[in-house]
């Protein structure tokens, strides 16, 4: 697997990663067995550069990555994030950016994951109520402590973004990145490049979408959260898979699947770009890490540009965007 830098300051991670959301919640059920079978196969690719979060199964992902990654520590780039807060309540979220509680998440990460250190750590979610400053004030004083490695955010604008970079330098910021999800073009990725900040492209397929066919919500297992996806509703449907299937056109005079297609054109955005599809098949994982080493030709890439221009797709990316900065 080929290597790229995540920002001036950061490490140097694979070229695509992997993202283990999906392993514990959001995606239906998955066994464990088979989750660790895929990260396993993804250090022997060289794919080492894994995303998880505290709020994943509240805290179930990360431990299935400790028990993922024992042994094999030094394979790895482990990110994971803090900030969304997870109740009771399956369908409640709060954000805690308070400089103690990123502390205690901190520490309470690290004994989830069973390590002594975290590659990159990301605030998951800007708290509105607590300045920027002050949160990754505390991010880096787990830097000092020898606690995290680099420091990266998500989601976050590009105003917050340089008000961040001008307390600690942020390696990354992760944010929803896809030929579907365009946002980042216009003001977010100049100013990352700007303070060399690396990009790390969650959703990089869309959530399957981009992978060759809108999938059936009422197909979608109970608990998986696509179910309620404005752009796989009833009035948005039909259009966005029209889009979808000039993506697969062009797969195919490529050689390539839709979905291979899809994290070459955002592999071709710039060497700054990392995508981390999420998988829990090692099936897929294998279709995803043989995007690496596709090279989309500028016709090819034109064709792309003309076929899904930003603001083509219909419906936004979540039901509830509130909690994202725009």
């Amino acid at each position: 697997m080929m290597k790229r830098a995540l920002g001036a300051t950061g490490p140097q991670v694979s070229a695509i990663g992997l993202g283990c959301m999906g392993m514990s919640e959001f995606y239906g059920a998955a066994g464990e067995s088979e989750s660790i079978a895929v990260i396993h196969r993804a250090l022997d690719h060289g794919a080492g550069f894994l995303d998880t979060a505290d709020m994943y199964g509240k805290g179930a992902n990360e431990e299935l990555v400790g028990r993922a990654i024992a042994g094999r520590r030094d394979e790895v780039v482990l990110a994971t994030k803090f900030g969304i807060v997870r109740g009771d309540d399956p369908r409640s979220r709060g954000i805690d950016g308070r400089p103690e509680y990123v502390r205690q998440a901190c520490d309470d990460s690290l004994r989830r994951l069973g390590v002594d250190h975290i590659d990159l750590y990301y605030l998951h979610r800007r708290d509105p109520d607590v300045p920027i400053e002050d949160t990754v004030g505390a991010m880096s004083e787990l830097v000092k402590a020898g606690k995290v490695g680099h420091l990266g955010l998500s989601e976050v604008s590009a105003g917050t973004l340089r008000r961040a970079a001008g307390v600690h330098p942020i390696a990354a910021l992760q944010s929803e990145y896809s030929l579907f999800t365009r946002e980042l073009e216009a003001e977010i990725i100049p100013a990352a490049r700007e303070l060399g900040v690396g990009i790390v492209a969650y959703s990089p397929i869309s959530r399957g979408i981009l992978s060759g066919a809108l999938p059936a919500t009422d197909a979608l297992a109970e608990d998986d959260f696509r179910r309620n996806l404005p752009r796989l509703s009833a009035e948005n449907a039909a259009h966005n898979q029209a889009l979808v299937d000039e993506v697969r056109a062009i797969a195919g005079e490529a050689g390539c699947t839709p979905a291979q297609l899809s994290l070459a054109w955002l592999l071709a955005q710039g060497n700054d770009i990392v995508p981390i599809p999420g998988t829990k098949r090692l099936g897929y994982l294998e279709e995803n890490l043989a995007a690496a080493h596709i090279t989309l030709t500028t016709e090819q890439l034109a064709a792309l540009a003309s076929a899904v221009p930003a603001g083509a797709v219909w419906g936004q990316r979540y039901v509830d965007m509130s909690s994202i900065e725009q």
